[in-house]
């Protein structure tokens, strides 16, 4: 009888779904499991104060930069409809302790909830309500404000105020329209500093900037329409110069589901680049439990009757070379054994790259029961931990059969009862599908469990809060004002053969004002503008720090100062890094430490004669491109800023001729 291999099952599991990877996916492979997915766009408005009340907006401080502490536990409530929500509760399984670290120059008392909310900022209001109109919304006509329960502690009230603006939207895409069920107005959370154990750490600093969050239908039928899709509404929010950029001012939630899968929410994707492979790594995520769930149906008759048993151990009943157990022992935690009857195979069952079922339960025990990992072992494992002598005290003890698994798990003994019951139920699930919840992202595609996914309970009317009028005439004011749609930019982009590859770089940062600028003010070709943007630019911001006082205006100011200096275009890329660091520096200062020199065409090209010469001397290479290459790295320097290279190429051609 061949012994039971992890590795070859998770292979074998894998090959089983039809796993592809992104690069060789299809649309007939997404067809085939039924992807579909959504987004919740959220976006920083650009604002001096938060949404309600008057600190300051985007004043941020250090973790260690901090006034006060102030320690909360969080409490499930009732709804309305006397009904709890599953969010809520799981994180009261948790039993954190949340702290908040304070800093007086941007909280007050609002923020902590000893205060009530002031009236909503005007200027928030007005530019999401712009926002809205640029998406096509249906403007409200009048703004409620509502509370969305959030128990996980980023919010020290326990809900977040938000009120939607307008509803049934639409964007364009490149082959579809894709509809938005409604953008909100609402305060951001508190940003998470630490979180081991049963503690949680937050600074308030974000906590209450005003933000938009935009909700698209679940329309979109690929991972590259989902990414599509983002761009497009954040190029159209940065387009209209009314919110914030940079890290963290905008984050995407995306909603992914496959055929007889469910709605799982992929939080906080900080970057639109991850999305391709983050939703197809989710949507075979969800095919592969799918097919967990038709073989474990098929193996046990009743699902409702099926039960795991376990049994405490003794350290000292084996011989512990695996570190983390060790270190249990030393920390007198409990040590449990667990059997999952009819279990074996599913633990190594391929559900991500590089991640098997058992990894969904160990996220759990994470996240619930928090035990910090490693915190299981199983007699599945690539490395065997578990080894067969182990398994000879340990099977008879459960009472174990050969279609069985086994898990040990460690912790404090007053973890241990949440931590049994979180394996117990995340293998009941596997018996029904896919459970729903919200999963961190990372940059590799994957996702682990985050929280059950909230549902309608969470949300009640916020009594502190008037609703706010919305007139008709108010709103044909706002629109009025509204820019050029984000389609409209692609068009102008493409007639000024700028090349695509910097679009998004372009869009993104919302530079096409600029190129207008200079193009109507300076007279230079807007095909070297982007293509200096999208390339020079985003090289730079990559590669070098800016200095504080850096904006896309240094860049107006760069090439104005090379024309009023009768300069070559060219130099500006010289001169970039130099002014990307120290956007104060004179520009004559800079040319001096490039060490740029004046010189016309005649003293440039005055020693290429001698230079043809002296490479026949040094190099056999008679090639004309390599002669007209030496000559030109030899006098590329000085030529840089006085004459264009082009041109001074086919001096160099002509004379050598």
């Amino acid at each position: 009888m061949n012994k039971f291999d992890p590795k070859q099952n998770y292979e074998k599991t894998k090959k089983a779904i039809g796993y592809v990877s992104r690069k060789e996916a299809t649309q007939k492979d997404y067809d085939r499991i039924g992807f579909m997915s959504g987004l919740e766009v959220h976006q920083q408005i650009l604002t001096k104060k938060k949404l309600f009340c008057h600190c300051p907006a985007g004043v941020f401080n250090k973790h260690d930069d901090y006034d006060a502490e102030l320690i909360r536990h969080m409490r499930p409530t009732l709804s309305e409809l006397g009904e709890y929500d599953g969010t809520a509760l799981m994180e009261f399984r948790t039993r954190k302790e949340i702290t908040y670290r304070i800093n007086n120059k941007n909280a007050c008392t609002y923020e902590i909830d000893d205060t009530p909310p002031f009236p909503m900022d005007r200027e928030a209001l007005e530019n999401a309500l712009e926002i809205s109109l640029l998406c096509k919304f249906n403007i409200v006509g009048e703004v409620h404000i509502t509370r969305k329960q959030y128990l996980d502690g980023s919010i020290p009230a326990g809900f977040q105020r938000t009120a939607i603006l307008g509803v049934e939207g639409e964007i364009p895409l490149k082959n579809k329209k894709v509809k938005l069920i409604q953008l909100s107005i609402e305060e951001d959370s508190a940003r998470e500093i630490s979180d081991i154990g049963h503690k949680r750490v937050y600074k308030t600093d974000r906590l209450g900037m005003p933000l938009i969050e935009t909700v698209t239908y679940p329309e979109m039928v690929n991972p590259d329409e989902v990414k599509e899709a983002c761009d497009y509404i954040r190029f159209l929010n940065r387009s209209t110069d009314k919110v914030r950029t940079g890290q963290g001012a905008g984050r995407q939630d995306v909603n992914v589901s496959c055929k007889g899968g469910t709605r799982i929410e992929i939080k906080g994707v900080a970057h639109t680049k991850w999305i391709p492979e983050l939703t197809h790594v989710e949507s075979y995520r969800q095919w592969a439990l799918l097919a967990i769930k038709k073989e474990l149906n098929k193996r046990v008759s009743n699902p409702k009757n099926w039960k795991m048993n376990y049994e405490y151990l003794d350290f000292d009943m084996f011989n512990i070379t695996y570190e983390p157990i060790k270190d249990a022992k030393d920390n007198g935690f409990k040590l449990i054994a667990i059997n999952l009857p009819e279990f074996k195979g599913i633990m190594s069952h391929f559900t991500q790259p590089t991640k098997i079922f058992a990894n969904e339960i160990a996220d759990r025990l994470k996240v619930i029961a928090c035990l910090e990992k490693p915190n299981m072992v199983h007699t599945e494992d690539f490395e065997p931990i578990i080894t067969d002598i182990d398994l000879e005290i340990i099977a008879p003890m459960l009472g174990a059969g050969d279609n069985d698994a086994q898990i040990i798990i460690w912790g404090p003994e007053e973890d241990m009862q949440t931590a049994l019951e979180v394996i117990e139920e995340r293998c009941q699930m596997a018996f029904e599908g896919v459970p729903e919840e919200t999963r961190k992202s990372f940059h590799d595609g994957s996702t682990i469990f985050e929280r059950v996914l909230p549902g309608a309970d969470r949300m009640y009317p916020d009594t502190d809060s008037a609703p706010i009028p919305l007139a008709n005439e108010y709103i044909d004011k706002l629109a009025k004002r509204m820019p050029v749609e984000v389609v409209d930019r692609f068009a102008q982009l493409r007639k000024w053969k700028i090349p695509e590859d910097t679009f998004t770089y372009i869009l993104k940062n919302n530079l096409v004002p600029l190129i207008e600028k200079i193009v109507k003010d300076l007279k230079i070709n807007a095909k070297f503008i982007g293509t200096f943007l999208g390339h020079k630019l985003k090289y730079v911001e990559g590669h070098y720090t800016a200095g504080a006082e850096f904006n896309y205006n240094v860049i107006y100011d760069l090439f104005k100062f090379i024309k009023d200096e009768k300069l070559n275009l060219n130099i500006a890329e010289e001169i970039l890094p130099m002014i990307y660091q120290h956007p104060r520096m004179q520009l004559t200062s800079v040319l001096e430490d490039v060490k740029f020199k004046k010189r016309t065409k005649d003293e440039l090209i005055a020693p290429v004669g001698f230079l043809l010469e002296k490479f026949k001397v040094i190099n056999k290479n008679k090639h004309e491109d390599a002669i007209i290459n030496w000559v030109m790295g030899e006098l590329r320097k000085q030529a840089i800023g006085n004459i264009d290279l082009k041109e001074l190429r086919k001096t160099i051609s002509k004379l050598k001729n």
